[in-house]
């Protein structure tokens, strides 16, 4: 932001978005408290927080997904009540969301001008006119792209300015970036943040949502930091460093540490290493050890989901040596990691579990191969089931209850239980207490570190970094594909994952 702009907001001129006492409730729950907030014409507003912090509802609010509970949203000194994000578009807000929204198999212009084609007399799509006026914008942004070029040919930081463009074409004069440089390489992130730069210098506004702290720390004249549903500050980059930020997101001072909020690494390199990962171009390495729990740490898009996916063989390793118990393996499929003694269970629960059979079915599915080998045998599935039901306190404890009856808890349970009949090599898990409530991560955390001493080498993948730390033996911490840091040994506290990351 100038100073002729500073002034201009010193002279009484509105902020030109202003958000008064707003507040959000869900199911009664508050996401959002009595949060205010402004947004000057040509400035880039960086917003910062944990995980469930605030910064995903407020964003919804400001491009009309969600309606405030409570509160007043105002643009140019106008107050507005925005219903849907066609409503935040024709007011002037425009977003890119991390997963963008592109047609790969569609051209560049056709992405650009998707929704708006425009026409020619006689009704049909004006190619030649389209092809030229995104020619036209992109060059403005100081891009050059041949506006026939599939999109899904384009690496993703074009893809992604190419969305920006799109929103720049709908006359957007406030634009939210939802994890902007997550998927982006250093040369790709410094080519976005010229593009942003040149925007704030013709007067457009940006809100810059990233847990990145030094990509925003790089890019942004002032910073609001939330936690726990609330605004904590707002101030000027200059005043600030990444040290700072960070204390203002967890709400810690040295003698005020809370559970998961520190640990105390006791790693043992002589444990035997189960599976080991070398990629030698990115300088990644990791090793698994029986007996102990490895938690990788990073925000998202780290890479860690892309780890994960590799090791139980559902994408493909290029660049990079695997082996299990010494041996060199190739995992073509999610059966020869199986047959590897590798068990997955992925962030996503609904990708694994049948919601509408019951229990028995679903711990069973892993293991029929082994127990019905010509006919089922459902009274076989069912005591094997009864048992993990006790072992792992499952509520209700009925093994013919339909799945999608069971709470999240007691459903990651379920999960649990279907790949610990046989007891595997290595055990991933992806966000293993994601939307849980206490007592089902408590339940969770015990089970997890019962199979830890029963010898299985355990992989956690989190991007809650008081999970890892009330689980890891070791810590890894990603940072867009490669290993920042590596903790094994001494006190660890939340905020040194922070920093890594």
């Amino acid at each position: 932001m100038t100073e002729e702009q500073r002034n201009k907001s010193r002279d009484g001129s509105p902020p030109l978005l202003e958000m008064s006492h707003v507040s959000k409730q869900f199911g009664g729950v508050h996401a959002l408290r009595d949060v205010s907030f402004t947004l000057e014409r040509g400035e880039i507003h960086g917003l910062v927080g944990e995980n469930g912090a605030g910064k995903s509802t407020m964003m919804k609010i400001i491009a009309g997904v969600h309606m405030a509970s409570e509160g007043v949203m105002k643009i140019d000194g106008r107050e507005v009540h925005l219903r849907s994000a066609r409503d935040a578009l024709h007011n002037g807000i425009g977003m890119v969301h991390q997963e963008l929204s592109i047609v790969p198999d569609l051209s560049v212009a056709e992405n650009v001008f998707l929704g708006a084609h425009p026409v020619t007399p006689a009704g049909t799509i004006d190619w030649t006119r389209m092809n030229r006026e995104a020619k036209t914008l992109m060059a403005s942004l100081g891009l050059d792209i041949d506006p026939k070029t599939r999109m899904g040919a384009l690496p993703v930081g074009l893809q992604q300015l190419v969305e920006l463009s799109r929103v720049l074409f709908s006359g957007a004069q406030i634009i939210i970036l939802d994890e902007p440089t997550s998927a982006l390489s250093p040369p790709e992130v410094e080519r976005l943040f010229t593009v942003l730069r040149k925007l704030r210098g013709e007067g457009r506004s940006i809100v810059f949502i990233s847990h990145f702290l030094d990509d925003v720390l790089a890019i942004s004249d002032r910073v609001t930091v939330f936690r726990n549903g609330e605004k904590v500050a707002t101030e000027n980059t200059t005043d600030l460093t990444k040290d700072k930020v960070i204390g203002l997101m967890i709400g810690k001072r040295s003698a005020e540490l809370h559970m998961g909020e520190v640990a105390t690494l006791s790693a043992d390199d002589s444990r035997k290493v189960v599976l080991k990962l070398e990629q030698p171009g990115k300088q990644f390495s990791i090793a698994l050890r029986a007996g102990e729990i490895t938690g990788v740490y990073g925000f998202m898009g780290c890479g860690q989901i892309e780890l994960a996916r590799a090791l139980f063989g559902k994408t493909p390793l290029r660049h990079a040596t695997l082996s299990i118990d010494g041996k060199a393996v190739k995992l073509a499929s999610t059966a020869a990691a199986r047959r590897a003694g590798i068990a997955y269970l992925p962030e996503n629960r609904r990708m694994m579990l049948f919601r509408g059979e019951p229990v028995y079915k679903n711990v069973s599915i892993a293991i029929l191969d082994r127990i019905n080998r010509l006919w089922l045998k459902p009274k076989k599935e069912r005591a094997i089931t009864e048992a993990h039901i006790k072992d792992l306190q499952i509520r209700p404890p009925r093994a013919g209850i339909a799945l999608g009856s069971l709470s999240g808890g007691n459903q990651q349970k379920v999960a649990l239980a279907k790949w610990i009949t046989h007891l595997p090599k290595v055990l991933i898990l992806s966000e293993p207490t994601r939307g849980m409530d206490v007592g089902a991560k408590e339940d969770v955390i015990r089970i997890v570190k019962s199979l830890r001493d029963r010898g299985v080498a355990v992989l956690v993948l989190s991007t809650e970094p008081e999970t890892i730390l009330t689980l890891a033996d070791r810590v890894t911490v990603m940072k867009k594909g490669s290993v920042s840091a590596e903790f094994s040994t001494g006190r660890i506290e939340k905020s040194d994952l922070l920093a890594a990351a």
